[in-house]
């Protein structure tokens, strides 16, 4: 197949998927993206859509092999991936995937899961048939942040401890959850569960959950129907594959060349690696403690060594005694990918011999502009500031092991043996805000620091869990610390003795000013002697009688006025300027005598070339497990969660509302995730505690897009089917009987299709009083309901159970605890799947307006509809419409009056929306939930 032809690879679509039939490479259709057949190859290409997406300019290339595919297939899928990499331009990152230990950026494509298919593809080249009901599959559902499915054996022998089961029977789907399964667990499988029932049932589909099986005895009776009589044993436990940070700590450079017929594989270096030991002209392998293995190819490289990576890395995987499955990773220098880049110490975006110093320096002398910091959240991030530094101080100072308040015009004179609580308020779009900074000084014992924590839970406390925490270690204060303080932060090294100014009333002391500007400057006191000071920067000498201000020959002229904005709070001494090279010799002797000193300016660490990385964070056997989520946007934050995103220069931990408990954990985690790193991270970088609800800008900017009023309708699993099973089984009973009677509650499925439609109409499960369907005693307040004769429409729409070990169903009774209407509505929706041709369509998929849209056969008065979550009527706006410049990557704040930041766009009309997602409003409306997400996250519209 000529790849050069292969359509759409220039289009807005960021994924394009090819599967091997016949060795040929046809295109698998976009609603059966994530589903895979194991006797197959599959080829993925990714093309970032947006700025935040992109690593550099690159795409991501995999060839993905099922783990029943035969080696001729593997092989073709290779080549033509390699052709289709020439094709591309060279500039991407190519993967090696196999079945069942995919790579994280792999994984991360495919929300919110990857379904494991048995067999090969069937003849018709059909991966999915939305209308397919005539199935019985058992699947087994794994995973924390990245979940998967795979097809098992329908069979109890199957099930294994800790996994999630689900019971497939076509029209009926049953999600199995162990009970030491996690919450977060148990949600992502449900939402994989939905996903199965939208795309491959359009929906239609009921779904029933087991949490207990003690509180669900029908959904078991009927997986026993299917699955046969359970023998009682215990189930096996799945071993642990996860790989700990420390395990990926350990990696080491090879340097990778034919010589004659032999292939030389010669080590280079080990932890800790530099960019300069990568020459463009060689190709190298770096194996990162056997969990993953990258070949770097350098621009000069020949052709057929750029060809023979692949099979180098696999020649090496099997010297080492690797897995098979072993991931593997191919990148191109300047096109390396964000993992690559952050196993070395630093990273410029030119490689190292001819990295431009100038262009660092001008980098250091970019000018922020703090107006700009509350409408751009990204300047915020990127400059590490929420606000300009003028909003509350309030400051404590560990003593005897007790928060003391510290007067205000002592803020910023802090002593490096000690600990300090800095609590900053600010403002934000109307609404208070706390940051609370941790400080500790290189020389506070372990008592201190502990006290400190112990203060901070106090605080925290008081605050209602609403501070956002950072912890922060002398010499390493963030911007914003040091804008708190308007560049008079100064440290010194003791305590005894002190006079008002914070020093002893008689001593020689030396201090070092660094800084051009308020956000930038800190002053640390230095041992006194000559080789401490720099021709590049300004010292402060205080003795006895006089106080000098050095200046150094390489010092600007902000530096000179920062410094003299210093002077005061160290020293009221008379003052005289001293210039490099014209010191009196009193000078000298102050310091001890003269002695040699640096002369070249440090430069500040280079971090252009990292992205940040967001990860999931575990530890199921002590250590730390990291899951990366790549190209992350908001919705990967869960409340069950706790996430870790790296921005180089800071540490970010955020707390979803579930798991505010592990708070301390989470602290512990970060500093594991600095120890254990590759590059080997400084310990002092600032780790920042954010809990789901209070992130500040300097978080939520390094997001694509941020919805701040996105946890106030998020539906929490518990409240979906966890806690309340008893109570939801009560409502309304469907009686499955199997060669006699046996009954089945299944209120949960009502329940359940009940809270999907709440959820996205913005109405809560259970509240309200919906007018003629709550229900009483004997059914409906205000209304016959279920009329008489509706017991044949839901018992024909469960008829595909026929001949499946399911002989028949009948709804049993209603019950008199007063509940409102979600079974009554849910049986109302089964009332209507009287055949596949007559079913209407959900409101999701209308294609006149998201908003919900019951069916008039209903009693649901049109009023109701008024519940939805839009603040204003799209209704409206939609024939005018609001151009895309007015909705398109645009804050909250910033979009017109009325306009729902959820639904942007709606508000578009028809032809810009053809023009945009290329595809009709009714297109658009008809697909699932989570692709709507997505393609309106890539076009800035989410």
């Amino acid at each position: 197949m000529d790849v050069m032809s292969l359509p759409a690879i220039e289009s807005h679509r960021d994924l394009h998927i090819w599967i091997l039939e016949n060795l040929e490479m046809v295109p698998v259709p976009e609603r059966a993206y994530g589903n895979f057949f194991e006797e197959h190859c599959y080829i993925v290409l990714h093309v970032p859509q947006n700025l935040k997406d992109t690593q550099g300019t690159s795409k991501d290339l995999h060839y993905w092999i099922g783990k029943k595919a035969d080696a001729e297939a593997e092989s073709v899928a290779g080549s033509f991936m390699q052709h289709l990499q020439e094709a591309l331009g060279g500039a991407t990152v190519q993967h090696r995937e196999v079945q069942g230990h995919e790579s994280d950026c792999f994984c991360s494509y495919f929300r919110p899961g990857v379904i494991y298919r048995k067999g090969g593809l069937p003849s018709d080249l059909k991966h999915v048939d939305t209308n397919m009901y005539g199935i019985q599959r058992l699947l087994r559902i794994r995973g924390q942040k990245h979940v998967s499915a795979t097809e098992v054996e329908l069979s109890w022998e199957s099930f294994r401890k800790g996994d999630i089961f689900l019971l497939d029977l076509g029209k009926l789907m049953i999600q199995w959850n162990r009970p030491n399964t996690s919450v977060s667990e148990k949600a992502r499988g449900l939402a994989l569960t939905y996903s199965l029932q939208d795309r491959e049932r359009g929906g239609r589909a009921q779904i029933g959950v087991v949490d207990d099986e003690a509180a669900a005895p029908g959904l078991v009776a009927i997986m026993e129907s299917v699955l046969g009589r359970r023998a009682g044993r215990p189930y096996t436990a799945m071993p642990d594959e996860s790989t700990s940070q420390l395990q990926k700590a350990h990696v080491h450079l090879y340097h990778i060349y034919e010589k004659g017929k032999d292939l030389v594989i010669q080590e280079v270096a080990t932890r800790l690696l530099t960019q300069d030991l990568l020459h463009e002209e060689d190709c190298y392998i770096l194996d990162q403690g056997g969990f993953k293995v990258y070949v770097w190819q350098g621009r000069q490289s020949n052709h057929q060594q750029k060809k023979a990576a692949f099979s180098w890395a696999l020649g090496f995987i099997q010297v080492k005694g690797y897995p098979h499955h072993t991931n593997v990773e191919v990148v191109s220098d300047g096109t390396e990918s964000a993992a690559f880049k952050q196993l070395f110490r630093s990273w410029a975006q030119e490689p190292s011999g001819n990295k431009d110093l100038g262009r660092i320096r001008k980098l250091t002398q970019v000018k922020l502009d703090v107006g700009k910091l509350h409408s751009q959240p990204e300047l915020a991030a990127q400059f590490r500031m929420v606000d300009d530094g003028s909003g509350k101080v309030e400051v404590w100072c560990i003593q005897d092991l007790v928060r003391q308040p510290m007067d205000p015009k002592h803020h910023g004179q802090f002593c490096a043996s000690n600990c300090y609580l800095i609590l900053y308020t600010y403002q934000k779009m109307g609404r208070i805000q706390y940051i609370l900074y941790l400080w500790k000084g290189h020389q506070a014992t372990a008592h201190e620091i502990q006290a400190l924590h112990c203060s901070a839970e106090e605080l925290d406390l008081l605050y209602q869990g609403a501070l956002v925490q950072e912890y922060v270690t002398m010499a390493s204060e963030p911007p914003h610390f040091l804008a708190i303080f308007q560049g008079q932060l100064v440290v010194f090294q003791e305590s005894t003795r002190q006079s008002a100014k914070g020093q002893p009333a008689s001593s020689t002391r030396l201090f070092h000013v660094q800084g051009t500007d308020s956000y930038n400057t800190r002053t640390m006191e230095v041992p006194t002697r000559a080789s401490a000071l720099n021709s590049s920067d300004i010292f402060l000498l205080v003795t006895a009688s006089i106080c000098y201000l050095w200046f150094g020959k390489g010092c600007s002229g902000d530096q000179r006025e920062m410094a003299r904005t210093v002077v005061p709070v160290i020293s009221e001494k008379d003052k005289e300027t001293v210039l490099e090279g014209q010191e009196p010799p009193q000078f000298w002797d102050a310091l001890g005598g003269r002695a040699p000193y640096p002369s070249s300016k440090s430069l500040p660490q280079d971090v252009s070339g990292f992205q940040p990385r967001l990860f999931e964070c575990s530890s199921p056997n002590g250590h730390l497990v990291l899951v990366e989520v790549v190209f992350f946007s908001q919705e990967d934050l869960d409340k069950n969660d706790v996430m870790l995103l790296d921005t180089w220069q800071e540490i970010f931990l955020w707390l979803g509302e579930a798991v505010s408990k592990q708070k301390q954990q989470a602290v512990a985690w970060g500093q594991e995730y600095l120890h254990t790193h590759p590059a080997g991270r400084s310990l002092a970088t600032p780790i920042v505690l954010i809990r789901q609800g209070h992130e500040p800008p300097t978080f939520t900017g390094w997001f694509l897009t941020w919805d701040p009023y996105k946890w106030t309708n998020h539906q929490p699993y518990k409240e979906v089917v966890g806690g309340s099973l008893g109570a939801i089984s009560s409502i309304s009973e469907i009686t499955a009987v199997s060669t006699g009677a046996s009954q089945a509650p299944l209120g949960t499925w009502a329940w359940l299709a009940w809270s999907r439609w709440a959820e996205w109409a913005g109405k809560e499960p259970g509240a309200g009083r919906w007018q003629g369907l709550q229900l009483g005693a004997t059914g409906p307040v205000g209304s016959v309901w279920p009329p008489r004769g509706s017991l044949s429409p839901v018992f024909l729409s469960l008829s595909p159970l026929y001949g499946q070990g399911v002989n028949n169903f009948q709804l049993s009774r209603w019950s008199g605890n007063g509940r409102t209407g979600p079974s009554a509505l849910q049986a109302f929706k089964g009332s209507q799947d009287r055949s596949e041709n007559e079913l209407e369509p959900s409101p999701k998929a209308s294609g006149s307006s998201p908003s919900p849209s019951p069916s008039p056969s209903t009693s649901i008065s049109s009023s109701s509809s008024s519940s939805s979550s839009f603040h204003g009527s799209p209704r409206s706006m939609i024939n005018g419409g609001l151009s895309r410049e007015q909705l398109m990557y645009q804050a909250v704040e910033d979009l017109p009056e009325g306009v729902d930041p959820a639904h942007k766009e709606f508000y578009l009309s028809d032809s810009d929306f053809q023009d945009i997602f290329g595809k009709s409003k009714k297109e658009f409306y008809s697909m699932a939930k989570w692709r709507q997400q997505q393609e309106k996250k890539q076009l800035g519209l989410f």
